[in-house]
Parts: structure tokens; C-alpha cells; sequence
């Protein structure tokens, strides 16, 4: 838990109470809260309460009244690890299951992609109710995960299901969770360069020669490395993604000389490298030191040189007890192109994407690859999310070295 950025939403049930208590539990373990209440959580606990022990403002309305300071409720759900709402009250979980955005708790929510529980708490006829087993089996559909209330005395006198589990149930949940996702530290001890992103060629002060990469796949890959041990060097072409793993070390480039450069420094020291960067295969020879005015010039000429081949260069100075892995993102014949780069590159592995996968590929939050070895090893992936294509491609690599 330590370091996990939690958002904890509370919402207006007698079991509030029980939140204080939660935030401890979390702050104690090491991890980051913030608190987001719903209008009718502050009738039954104060805002001042939840941020004193979570050590943080808590967030009830989207801006603050006297300041007009927005609170992005983008930023917030971008921002947590896990997305636990507790208690859940039949209201909120009816607006989650239907997606009414009228508070910033659910708003956030919405804008979330971490890991999402609640824990509900409601009367036991309101816990039986149709309509509350439809949004709950709607929840579970859509990926949250219900911490199941207890059978027990209510507020309202009457006995059954709808308790509120304790709040010692409740971190124990997130704590098994983030402990059974926790990658096995295999690359413990091994120093890990990546290189993600695209590369600019400059024609003048003003203009490039660029691509299409986001720089994600790359940054996925150095974040997934970073969590399972590695010492990662990341030389990161210009592009609007950083990594979130405090032990991925950045060295930010813009052209391909610039990135050549970097990897020809710290590749002798790594124990493998990950060629996951879109790098120009070509630059102006000599880009003008002002501005290209069309006034002056109906139509300038280009003269272009080849860049160096990053991976090729690696590939002739690699040492047996490395690894050297290449990406191929082909638009046809795409196993036999990636395989005769492999070949003429010196790779022992290449990760191949093709642009007539939908959702693979550049500008996007998921991708589509297959892996090949040197070794003539075939491993293909369905359509995942980035994150967890870095989980595939990382654990073939653990397994290897």
C-alpha cells in the first residue's frame, strides 16, 4: 500500500462515521488519500474530520466557492491507484450504474481507470430491492468490485444485510488486491534502457519532420519494468506522456541524433534494451538557422540523410548476456518484415503492430502484438490495454534473462 494514491469517496449514510477510520487504516499503510464527499456526506461527517487524517483538502463540490479554484475531476481519477467508495450509499450506486455525473464523487468516477470497489451501506429493504441488485449486477459487470455488506443491527432498528463492512474488512480488501497485482520484483537488480516516443527533425527554428507516436507503449513498458525491480534508463522523444514509477529515470531527447547519443551511453552498462521509440529514418541536412519565408521560397528543396539505425548500431556491439529487443510496426507482409528486421538488426526479440489492427498502433490507449524470438518462438496477444501489453512483453523478457 505504501505510496498508493486512494480516492476515497464517502457518501451520506450513517456509516460515514466508519470512514474516519478507513483513511487511517490507508495513511498508516503508507498511502496517498484524498477524499471526495459527497453534498449529503458532510450532514453525518465533517469535511475537517477527513482531512485532517488524510492529510489532505477534501474535495465536496467541483470549484471552491470563494477562490472559484476548478477541481478536475480528470485529474483526479487519472490520479488514483484504486477508487473506493465507502460507504455506497442505493443512491450513489444507482447514479454510478447509470452514469449520473452530478457530483464531482461520481464525476470522478466516471473519469477513472484504476481499480474500483465500494462497499454499500443501506437499509436491508433498500439492499433487496430490484432495482439496487440491477445496478449492483451492473457495477460487477462493468468491473467494480463489491465489498459485501454485513448482516446486523441497521439504523433504522431493523436486522439483516445491509452493514456496512467494517472498516478493517475494507482495507484488507484493497491491501489483497494491490498485493495480488503487485508484479513479482524479476527483474530485481537488472538495469533496463527503453526508448519511446517519436523523434523531430528540424527544418528551421519553427518546423520538423515528426510522426504519429504518442510515446505510450514506450512509457507503459518503462513503468511496467520500473514495477517489477528494474533500474530504468527511459530516453523519451517529445511527447505529452511521462512515466508515473518514481524509479524510471528520464532523459529527454528531440532528435535522433540526440537519442543515439543516449543510447550509445548507457546501453554498455544495461542488461537490456527496448527499442520501443518511432525514430525518423531520415533528417534535413542542413536545417536553416531562420525561419523559411514561402515569400522567399515557392518551394524549398529538402535535401535528406538517413539517421543512424539505433537498434542496428546496438545490435553490432551487443554482448551475449544482453538483451535486445526491437518494435515493428508494419502496414503489410508484417510477420516477414518483422522477422527480416529482427535478422538484420541483431534483435533477439521483436514486438510487431499493425496498423490494420483497429485499436493498435499509434495515438492509442490499447494495442494488438505478436512477439517473436530469435529462437523462432511465436507468442501472440489479443487486443489489450497498453499497460498490460507492457505486462506481456516484460514478463517474456523476465523470463528470458
Amino acid at each position: 500500500m505504501k505510496d498508493k494514491h486512494i480516492v476515497l469517496g464517502v457518501t451520506g449514510g450513517i456509516a460515514a462515521y466508519k470512514s474516519a477510520q478507513l483513511v487511517r487504516l490507508f495513511v498508516k499503510a503508507g498511502a496517498k488519500v484524498q477524499v471526495v464527499m459527497t453534498p449529503s456526506a458532510r450532514e453525518f461527517i465533517t469535511p475537517l474530520t477527513l482531512s485532517t487524517l488524510s492529510q489532505n483538502p477534501v474535495i465536496t463540490e467541483f470549484f471552491t466557492a470563494n477562490t472559484g479554484e476548478w477541481h478536475s475531476h480528470v485529474d483526479l481519477g487519472l490520479w488514483a491507484d484504486a477508487f473506493v467508495v465507502a460507504p455506497a450509499t442505493a443512491c450513489t450506486i444507482a447514479k454510478m450504474a447509470t452514469g449520473v455525473a452530478d457530483n464531482m464523487l461520481v464525476t470522478s468516477y466516471l473519469s477513472t481507470r484504476a481499480p474500483r470497489f465500494i462497499a454499500p451501506a443501506m437499509d436491508f429493504d433498500m439492499m433487496r430491492h430490484p432495482s439496487t441488485l440491477r445496478n449492483l449486477a451492473t457495477l460487477e459487470s462493468d468491473g467494480v468490485h463489491t465489498i459485501e455488506p454485513a448482516d446486523g443491527e441497521l439504523a433504522s432498528g431493523l436486522v439483516g444485510k445491509g452493514r456496512m463492512a467494517e472498516p478493517e474488512e475494507i482495507f484488507q480488501a484493497i491491501k489483497t488486491f494491490f498485493d495480488a497485482e503487485r508484479p513479482a520484483s524479476r527483474l530485481e537488480g537488472k538495469k533496463v534502457l527503453i526508448t519511446a516516443g517519436p523523434t523531430r527533425e528540424r527544418l528551421d527554428p519553427v518546423r520538423y519532420i515528426s510522426n504519429f507516436s504518442s510515446g505510450k507503449m514506450g512509457v507503459a513498458l518503462a513503468d511496467e519494468a520500473a514495477s517489477q525491480g528494474a533500474e530504468v534508463e527511459l530516453v523519451l522523444g517529445p511527447c505529452a506522456v511521462s512515466p508515473t514509477n518514481k524509479n524510471v529515470n528520464v532523459t529527454k531527447v528531440e532528435s535522433a541524433l540526440e537519442m543515439y547519443d543516449a543510447c550509445e551511453r548507457i546501453f554498455p552498462t544495461s542488461d537490456v534494451a527496448i527499442m520501443a521509440a518511432a525514430v525518423a529514418d531520415y533528417r534535413v541536412e542542413n536545417p536553416a538557422e531562420k525561419k523559411i519565408k514561402r515569400e522567399h521560397c515557392d518551394c524549398p528543396e529538402l535535401h535528406l540523410v538517413k539517421n543512424p539505425d539505433i537498434a542496428a548500431s546496438l545490435g553490432k556491439v551487443k554482448k551475449s548476456s544482453q538483451l535486445l529487443v526491437g518494435f515493428a510496426l508494419e502496414t503489410d507482409n508484417e510477420a516477414e518484415n518483422a522477422l527480416g528486421k529482427m535478422a538484420r538488426k541483431g534483435l533477439d526479440m521483436i514486438v510487431l503492430n499493425s496498423l490494420k489492427d483497429s485499436g493498435a498502433g499509434f495515438g492509442t490507449d490499447t494495442n494488438k502484438v505478436t512477439v517473436f524470438t530469435a529462437k523462432g518462438e511465436e507468442i501472440a496477444f489479443g487486443l489489450k490495454s497498453k499497460q498490460e501489453v507492457a505486462r506481456d512483453i516484460v514478463n517474456i523478457i523476465a523470463d528470458k534473462i
